[in-house]
């Protein structure tokens, strides 16, 4: 028989902390990533104008730049729910793309970081093997691959849905849940654990190792500088997004999925003190997983081909039409005094 976790779950409740915390941290990256990340997808698209393509690790981080649009697209979802004392009032359909969405952001963004620390890897140790990989369709078939794989793993995610909770349409929470439910969250958050999350860290890892091995190794000569600090740019960029944002999210996921898991067998025991804590954490660890859309851009800055390179250009085409315009009103200026001295002669 089903056991229902009510009661004591409800007493330690942290309602008002999410509405303190969420609404502000959602609000707030959407702000951030938004303009960050179109700013990004302006960048490219003009790279792409300008040269009529892009490379394979530009082609990746535009794929990445939509993931992270998808997930602050949703921000103001949820700020709106929680500023709403945990009101859904979107329908049933789009809180079920919330949780969706979420998921296939953050894992679509483990796989992309993933395989772009495998293409620095061979960059540096494999350079002619990186050459000959330099092509759309195996870029594209790469990304297509990615996509169906987040976007398959994450439907569990779509039956979730909304319910109703006496007077409020809870969404985006555990409502009630059942002892057998809670057992099958907990056994998919282990596969989600393991291919989501270790496998791509593992592999960066083992990447980052043979790549910081090689450099060390090797004199960096002067031609190779650039490509020196793009790899290092790389490895702490990516190594602090997966510290930062992922590695928290996960570790604080599980624990919160077992102790609402022991709630809903054994109770409170009491009191309320861990499962209040381990609630909390779980608040903040996901916002630092979301926040993985704003650090982001920084890889397109510090190791996106070109990049700083267009901005360059597009900063001195500036400052030459600026130039230009400034020449022409000294011009319009010197002949308008010209004018005023000989009518003033004749007269």
């Amino acid at each position: 028989m089903n056991q229902s976790c009510i009661g004591d779950g409800q007493n330690c409740s942290i309602s008002e902390f999410k509405r303190n915390v969420y609404p502000t941290a959602y609000l707030l990256m959407f702000i951030i990533g938004l303009i960050a990340n179109l700013i990004s997808l302006y960048v490219f698209l003009n790279m792409w104008r300008a040269e009529r393509t892009l490379s394979s690790i530009n082609l990746f981080m535009v794929n990445l730049t939509v993931s992270d649009l998808m997930l602050i697209c949703s921000l103001p979802f949820r700020a709106s729910y929680y500023i709403n004392d945990s009101n859904w009032v979107f329908g049933d359909v789009t809180c079920r793309f919330m949780s969706y969405i979420f998921y296939v952001n953050m894992y679509g963004s483990v796989y992309f970081l993933m395989v772009l620390s495998v293409i620095r890897y061979v960059a540096i140790t494999k350079p002619y093997t990186y050459v000959r990989q330099q092509h759309y369709r195996f870029t594209w078939l790469v990304c297509v691959c990615i996509w169906l794989l987040v976007s398959l793993a994450s439907i569990p995610n779509l039956f979730g849905g909304s319910k109703q909770d006496g007077e409020k349409v809870k969404c985006l929470e555990l409502v009630e849940p059942e002892a057998t439910l809670l057992n099958t969250i907990v056994i998919m958050n282990y596969g989600a654990l393991l291919l989501g999350f270790l496998v791509p860290f593992l592999v960066i890892l083992v990447c980052y190792i043979f790549v910081v091995h090689r450099l060390l190794k090797q004199n960096i000569m002067k031609t190779q500088r650039h490509q020196y600090k793009k790899s290092c740019s790389l490895v702490i960029i990516v190594l602090v997004i997966f510290l930062a944002c992922f590695l928290p999210y996960h570790v604080a996921r599980s624990v919160f999925l077992h102790a609402e898991w022991d709630l809903c067998t054994n109770g409170t025991r009491g009191s309320c003190g861990y499962i209040i804590g381990v609630r909390k954490a779980a608040v903040i660890t996901h916002c630092l997983a979301s926040a993985n859309s704003c650090l982001d851009p920084l890889l397109y800055i510090f190791v996106g081909e070109n990049f700083r390179k267009f901005w360059r250009i597009k900063s001195q085409r500036q400052k030459q039409k600026q130039k230009h315009n400034s020449t022409q009103r000294d011009s319009v200026n010197v002949a308008n005094a010209k004018t005023e001295m000989q009518l003033l002669s004749t007269q």
